[in-house]
């Protein structure tokens, strides 16, 4: 997936500006899709233009700096149909904590316990967010909706259905690291009865 063609998605929902797409969309409504940092926004808004694929218009601001406004063309919007239609290859997998486990043998249970604890945490506040998210989409589409008749509840059911495999996968996570920290725990308490027995 290319960051281009998430911001012909977004752009052609609405117009936005560059601190828009970064406000409101990546750190907001697909932040747990995708993320990306305002140079990566802009240097892509720049290679979107040259390509023809979005417009840009200045609008003066007397009180503030100009704001560059971006909307799809329609080679734009031709380019993000063909895309949208285009089987996807699976991610690559690049998990450090994975990594860490893998070869962690070198450590003792508790140090691995305490790795593991520490993504859990990081885990349940991700489901969270997700969570917030999903009807945080429910409210926006409706507001959109009296808005403006292009929000479909087709639109929201495409939304719910990204944003309940991103719970689902989560929940998954922390599933297998309870999992994991409670048979860590298992061998230490049975190490300990070893001990135990060997001493008596």
């Amino acid at each position: 997936m290319s960051l281009a063609h998430i911001i012909l998605g977004l752009l052609q929902q609405e117009e936005r500006t560059g601190y828009d797409l970064k406000t409101t969309c990546f750190d907001g409504c697909i932040a747990h899709l995708w993320q990306a940092d305002q140079a990566q926004i802009y240097r892509t808004l720049d290679k979107l233009e040259e390509q023809g694929w979005i417009h840009c218009t200045v609008e003066i601001q007397h009180d503030r700096p100009n704001r560059k406004v971006y909307t799809v063309t329609e080679a734009g919007k031709a380019e993000l149909i063909r895309w949208l239609q285009s089987p996807q290859t699976l991610p690559i997998v690049r998990d450090p904590l994975l990594v860490q486990i893998h070869f962690a043998a070198l450590l003792p249970d508790e140090a691995v316990i305490h790795l593991l604890q520490c993504q859990l945490a990081g885990r349940r506040q991700k489901l969270a967010e997700c969570e917030a998210m999903r009807s945080g989409v429910s409210n926006e589409v409706v507001a959109q909706t009296v808005d403006r008749e292009r929000s479909t509840s087709r639109e929201y059911q495409m939304q719910q259905l990204a944003i309940d495999l991103a719970i689902r996968r989560e929940q998954t996570y922390l599933d297998w690291l309870q999992s994991a920290i409670a048979q860590l725990q298992q061998l230490q308490n049975d190490g300990l009865e070893e001990d135990v027995q060997r001493e008596n």
